[in-house]
């Protein structure tokens, strides 16, 4: 799948990188849909033999190519929801020298960065890079519920039924968009929604 261009934006919004190997004691792999391409890309046996997978599929069918990459432990998980328990007790129970690979959807690569240095992995041993769709995970800043996978602007909040434009503004840490009301002033009034990047 090719990669996206995002286009450039305000300071808050985050930048993606390129996962590269790195020396480490042991390598933790996040990945969701087709951010399993970004871990085939770069996997070499001699990394895997010291890497956990934790995969979250989204109905993505790349079970078979990460587990014939032959990692130490492997996982794969139906949604991030159902994977947290396990990223929580690998991170709990990880040493100094770990490196963390996080592919695939902004939502997967916030939530896992949130987890990772809430459980004291420093960032310079934190990779990121993004595969798969746009979709953005939106906060409501009025009534602060979360919407995952925005794709459109403006959108209706799920929580409260808001009509809700859709910001750049980023928040690491809820690792969401937050968004605002679109026709606060003026009810009723609401733009024909578009794609996000159209």
């Amino acid at each position: 799948m090719a990669k996206f261009a995002f286009p450039p934006s305000i300071s808050s919004r985050p930048v993606w990188g390129v996962l590269t190997p790195r020396a480490g004691a042991a390598h933790l792999f996040i990945a969701d849909a087709q951010g399993a391409e970004a871990i085939v890309d770069m996997a070499t046996p001699e990394l895997m033999a010291q890497s956990h997978i934790i995969f979250i599929s989204r109905g993505a069918d790349y079970s078979e190519q990460l587990r014939a990459l032959a990692p130490a432990q492997f996982y794969e998980g139906p949604s991030y929801g159902a994977a947290l328990p396990r990223i929580k007790r690998v991170l709990s129970d990880a040493k100094m020298g770990l490196q963390v690979y996080l592919s695939g959807t902004e939502s997967l690569m916030g939530q896992a960065m949130n987890e990772a240095t809430s459980a004291g992995v420093p960032l310079d041993a934190i990779q990121t890079e993004h595969r798969g769709s746009t979709a953005r995970r939106m906060q409501c800043v009025h009534c602060k519920g979360f919407t995952e996978d925005v794709e459109i602007d403006p959108f209706q909040c799920s929580h409260c039924g808001l009509n809700l434009f859709v910001r750049d503004h980023y928040s690491r840490r809820l690792a969401a968009y937050q968004a605002v009301c679109v026709d606060a002033e003026d009810p009723g009034n609401v733009p024909t929604p578009k794609g996000i990047y159209e």
